[in-house]
């Protein structure tokens, strides 16, 4: 399942949108957006899904996402009806009008932490209360006030991030975002929309005007996977999408519509992945949302 391109709603002239929703379930689609995100769960539980990773969450928990990372917060519930979802989020660009600001010398760590934790990490419990106070400092703040509070959370994130883990592995779907030639966006756009059919190297390097070995030394540079790993990448989190959204349909017929013509390739390419075999994925994610309830 493709990501939606989600928008934020902001105030136009602002650099920093805060955001306090409070929903019956938390949105249910898996999306992206342009900024990064921090999240403070106030009332809710469910699963967080980050590219293919599964991460349980529950009431005051935080998460920090990268700016364009797919993710969705499911919402579950303890008597099987709904609950209710409260969450407050704060949404920056660092590619939009606080670009500035992150290229002065001053702020450089605050740049690198930005760009070392793309793939988002979640706040320990031990920094729960330094980290919500400042939030609520964030919220009830504006002007130039709002500004300075903005870069104490961030730096606070900053040294926190040293002692946590990546929500998710590297991801390998965003490289095509980092780096800036149009030609490369051209051409993992071209595979991430046929990746469903018999996409062969031949093809996309004719495609992009090279022949298979320079397309190969070429694709390589830009994206630091080969053109397989990332075009199995691309297939094995469409799989994981699927299996986790209540199909009815075979693990097989998934793999062979997700663009692999071979269920011992498909089986041998996800565990190398994904670290085990479909069936424990899927038992996997429904231990975690259980757990949860």
């Amino acid at each position: 399942m493709k990501a939606l391109q989600f928008n934020v709603p902001a105030m136009q002239g602002q650099s920093l949108t805060i955001q306090e929703d409070i929903l019956e379930t938390f949105y249910p689609h898996l999306h992206r957006h342009q900024e990064a995100q921090l999240m403070w769960i106030v009332k809710g539980r469910g699963v967080l899904i980050v590219e293919d990773t599964l991460h349980p969450f529950k009431e005051n928990d935080i998460f920090f996402l990268g700016a364009n990372q797919p993710h969705v917060f499911k919402s579950s519930s303890q008597d099987g009806f709904s609950n209710e979802s409260r969450s407050i989020s704060i949404f920056f660009d660092p590619n939009g009008k606080l670009k500035f600001l992150f290229s002065l010398e001053e702020f450089e760590s605050l740049n690198q932490f930005i760009y070392n934790n793309s793939c988002g990490f979640k706040i320990p419990e031990e920094y729960f209360k330094q980290i919500s106070e400042r939030v609520l400092q964030l919220k009830s703040s504006d002007q130039i006030d709002k500004l300075m509070h903005f870069f104490y959370l961030l730096r606070s994130l900053a040294n926190i991030s040293r002692e946590t883990e990546p929500l998710c592995a590297e991801r390998a779907e965003m490289l095509d975002t980092i780096h800036s030639t149009n030609r490369i966006n051209i051409i993992c756009n071209y595979i991430k929309e046929n990746h469903k059919h018999d996409l062969s190297l031949e093809e996309v390097a004719d495609y992009a005007s090279l022949t298979p070995q320079a397309f190969c030394r070429y694709f390589k540079k830009h994206c630091g996977v080969t053109f397989v790993t990332y075009l199995n990448r691309i297939r094995v989190k469409e799989v994981c999408n699927q299996l986790t959204e209540d199909h009815l349909d075979s693990v097989s017929f998934i793999a062979y519509s997700c663009g692999f013509n071979s269920i011992t390739n498909f089986n041998r390419v996800f565990k190398q992945i994904i670290g085990c075999n479909p069936k424990e994925y899927v038992q996997q994610y429904k231990q975690t949302l259980y757990s949860v309830i």
